[in-house]
């Protein structure tokens, strides 16, 4: 079974930046399109964003365009979500997705998840 690892989380300050990082374990981080996923307390999953596996297209939700850019570095099995002016509403556990088909941008569709890292945006 594929592992997805996530890093990066923690506690920043409203304005700040933050810079998520994902691996994987068992293929070439190639073999799969990436995406982030969150969710904040009493509230379901939402998608934050996409990349395909190249990384030549990307998709993103609404609260992420403008402020947050998904990327990958297949040479280096790495994905990240760089997060800029975060704000406290922000605050949620954000989740590393890939899937093998396609691209991860609804969330009852994607097959593999990390574990999560906690986010905290304070005021």
């Amino acid at each position: 079974q594929e592992q997805l690892l996530e890093s990066g989380g923690g506690l920043v300050q409203a304005g700040g930046s933050l810079r998520l990082s994902c691996t994987v374990s068992r293929r070439p981080l190639s073999s799969y399109a990436m995406g982030w996923f969150r969710q904040a307390p009493g509230k379901e999953h939402e998608f934050v964003a996409a990349i395909n596996w190249r990384g030549d297209m990307t998709d993103y939700g609404d609260a992420a365009a403008g402020r947050f850019t998904i990327s990958r570095d297949n040479a280096k099995n790495m994905m990240y979500l760089q997060m800029n002016g975060l704000a406290p509403e922000d605050t949620a556990v954000y989740y590393c997705a890939a899937d093998l088909s396609h691209v991860p941008n609804e969330y009852s569709t994607t097959y593999y998840w990390g574990q999560g890292t906690q986010v905290t945006v304070s005021p």
